[in-house]
């Protein structure tokens, strides 16, 4: 599992409103371009971000799932077809006065899943960390 950490000037309460607003996905996930629905209950377990993947005229529709939610911890499993699932687990905790955000993402299923872990997590880590300025950029934004 490869996991990414970043300190955040922002509260947990900014962060977990990022990760509340589905609509936001896009925003802060790399890979996600547009979204298409997000189920009125997001991030309630069970509900999901319709969202498309990739580049216009590329894109392909796809869908996130919220597996749980609670406070500081949102498990999500992501569609990307077609390379399968991947699992991803964000959390929030207290750090002095901002937040410490984690930001764990495995693949679930082949094909991606046949690729070596080391290799998956050379290729993922600047992804989450990309992943995780942009969650961070868009807490801090709604301090000011």
């Amino acid at each position: 599992m490869n996991r990414t950490e970043r300190h955040t000037s922002a509260t947990p309460a900014q962060v977990w409103s990022v990760l509340s607003n589905g609509w936001l996905y896009s925003s802060w996930v790399v890979g996600a371009s547009r979204i298409r629905d997000v189920d009125p209950t997001w991030p309630q377990a069970g509900s999901k971000i319709h969202h498309s993947v990739g580049l216009w005229p590329a894109l392909l529709d796809d869908e996130t799932e919220s597996l749980e939610s609670k406070a500081g911890l949102l498990e999500l499993s992501a569609a990307a077809w077609p390379f399968g699932r991947a699992r991803i687990r964000m959390t929030v905790e207290k750090d002095g006065n901002g937040s410490l955000i984690g930001m764990e993402e495995f693949v679930e299923t082949a094909p991606l899943k046949w690729i070596p872990p080391v290799v998956q997590q050379t290729a993922m880590t600047p992804r989450l960390n990309e992943c995780l300025t942009r969650l961070a950029l868009l807490a801090e934004r709604q301090a000011s």
